[in-house]
């Protein structure tokens, strides 16, 4: 009897394993602004289109476009990025402290994303994001 008990145990236990194992080997959902080295990616996985997109980086160097399409995908170099007076950001130089996207949806609401950095010393090691 005590055979069977422990088989009869073991069973839900296994598949409760094998369960928490593919739960914790799944992606995460990816960010809709990804950067790649000098490349940022930003995909549009809403049923909307996105018009009039402004892409902001450390809040004074900005890229536009004119739309990204729902399920769609826009790509720039961050050496594209250009402040107010023409300055471009140097991808080599310079550390990436924000990056933000505004834009406008079909029916006029605006949509704002930001893209949230791990915080780096000490505020990193305790948990912390900028």
């Amino acid at each position: 009897m005590r055979a069977r008990l422990s088989g009869a145990l073991l069973a839900p236990l296994a598949m409760f394993a094998a369960f928490a194992v593919v739960a914790g080997c799944s992606n995460p959902p990816e960010e809709p602004l990804k950067l790649e080295g000098n490349l940022l990616t930003v995909d549009n996985r809403s049923s909307q289109d996105w018009n009039a997109v402004e892409i902001w980086l450390n809040t004074h160097y900005r890229v536009t476009t004119r739309s990204i399409p729902a399920g769609g995908r826009f790509q720039v170099p961050l050496d594209a990025f250009v402040a107010g007076f023409g300055q471009r950001f140097d991808f080599r130089r310079a550390q990436i402290t924000e990056l933000r996207l505004v834009a406008k949806l079909p029916d006029g609401q605006p949509l704002a994303l930001k893209k949230q950095f791990e915080a780096s010393g000490l505020a990193g090691m305790l948990g912390g994001k900028k």
